[in-house]
Formats: C-alpha cells, structure tokens, sequence
C-alpha cells in the first residue's frame, strides 16, 4: 500500500484525513446543541434557524467559500479580528477543516436531530419529575440514547468533510502540503499530461473511504432503531 500511492499521494491522504477529523470533532458540540434545540425547543424563528443550518447543503459550495473568505479571509471582519491575535486561517489547513466542517454540518444535525426526535419526551419528563435540571436529563437520559445517532451522524460528517472541494479550493486555495486535500489532488492530478493513473487511485481511496463510512452509518442506523423498538 506505501508503494501503490506516491509522496504527493500520500501526503494529500493525510492531509484529508487530519482536516476531516478536526472538522468533524469542532461542529460536533455546536452540532448536538443544535439538533436539541430544534427537536426539543418551539420558539420564534425556529423555522429560520432550520433554514440557516441546511443552507449550505443549498448554496453552491464556491459561494460557501466565497463567504467565508469575505468573512474570514485577512480583511474580513471575523479574519481580521482572528489575525490580531495571531490565528490566520484563509489559506491554512485550518481554514479547509472550517470550510469542510461548515459543509458536513447540516448532515451532522440532522441525523442527531432525527436521532433525539425518536426518544419519548416522556422519559425526560419522568427524570426531570425527580428534581433532574434540564443538563443533567440531557447527560443522563437523553445523551445515551441517542450516543447511536451522535456517532452516525458524526461518520456521515467525516466522510463529508473528507470529499469537500468546492468550498474548500475558493476559501483556502489549493496548496499542495498545505490546503491540498485529497479531492483537490485528484482534481489537480487531472489537469496535467499523465496524471490520471494518479488520480484514479486516489478516487479508489476516495470510494472506499466513503463506503466504509456509508456501511458504519447504517450499522449504526439499525442499532437506533432496534433501540427505539425494544428489541
């Protein structure tokens, strides 16, 4: 397997899996808050909310990216902030793990919200009854009931934020070593004479890394609904 992929190859793979990672475990938090919010809370604006959480599955993924590079590039308002204290994140590694990690964040809310509408309110009802306050019934009832969920959702997310290109080449360009990811390697690969022997096996890494995932989410899918069941 070192000898099938190349240095540059190799090097791209890495680069994927290390941006997916951090991408996935920093919407994570953000991600169970959110799907709580909008299965167990009713508010004004909560249909706006959904709105804005699915909008990038929505946007073409090139204005993802321009966005985020208006806002977090050297000159914009968030990046600018950002830089003085020494963070810098249009261009960087980073910057590719935030675009990838916006970009897999409907998917990750969804499962988890889907995942916490299957649990009988009553149960936390029953736990708060007993003088539970609200954090403590989300750890202690609701949280490993839908753990299942949680990991799925966060699978589906990995394996989204490993396949990001289109937001990811307009934020932070397409640097090999530094922002180039698995999809921008096949993508780059492809635009020069002889490439696509290169190319081809990183779409096998590509295709198996992604079924993997889809095969772990579904496992994990039954797993809830045998759950829910009884079974």
């Amino acid at each position: 397997m070192t000898d099938w992929l190349g240095p540059e190859e190799w090097q791209a793979v890495g680069l994927s899996l290390k941006v997916a990672f951090w991408a996935t475990l920093g919407i994570l938090p953000l991600g169970i808050f959110t799907a709580h919010v909008l299965a167990r809370w009713d508010f004004v604006g909560k249909q706006i909310l959904n709105g804005l959480v699915h909008l990038p599955l929505i946007l073409p993924p090139v204005v993802t990216g321009y966005l985020l590079l208006m806002g977090f590039g050297t000159r914009g308002p968030l990046g600018g902030l950002l830089q003085e204290v020494g963070i810098v994140v249009a261009f960087r590694w980073s910057g590719a793990a935030l675009a990838a990690g916006i970009m897999a964040f409907p998917l990750l809310v969804r499962s988890i919200r889907l995942s916490m509408e299957a649990v009988d309110p009553k149960l936390e009802q029953a736990a708060a009854t007993l003088g539970a306050s609200r954090f403590w019934v989300f750890v202690t009832v609701t949280l490993p009931l839908i753990l299942p969920g949680i990991l799925a959702g966060s699978v589906v997310a990995f394996a989204k934020a490993m396949g990001e290109f289109g937001a990811t080449i307009t934020f932070v360009s397409n640097i090999p070593g530094q922002t180039q990811t698995l999809p921008l390697a096949v993508y780059s690969f492809l635009q020069v004479p002889g490439g696509e022997d290169a190319a081809m096996r990183l779409v096998v890494v590509s295709v198996v890394v992604a079924m993997g995932a889809l095969v772990l989410s579904e496992v994990l899918a039954r797993r809830i609904a045998r759950r829910v069941a009884g079974t």
